[in-house]
């Protein structure tokens, strides 16, 4: 809920205050990063060497890791 309220643009001490908490430092232990947060700010990164974008793995790869 936390997060979701956050990714609204609700800010943490109004979560804070809503969840109850005493202080925003207590609602820090449920404001994560979700996965597409994550992926957006890959995104906006560019790396040094290589092309950007999501890894792909190879079927090799995937039939290796799905044998472990």
């Amino acid at each position: 809920m936390a997060m979701d309220l956050l990714q609204s643009g609700v800010r943490r001490s109004v979560i804070a205050l809503w969840l109850g908490h005493e202080s925003v430092e207590t609602t820090e232990i449920y404001v994560e990063a979700t996965l597409a947060m994550k992926e957006q700010a890959l995104e906006k990164a560019t790396p040094r060497r290589g092309k950007p974008g999501r890894f792909k793995p190879t079927d090799e790869l995937l039939d290796f890791l799905n044998s472990l």
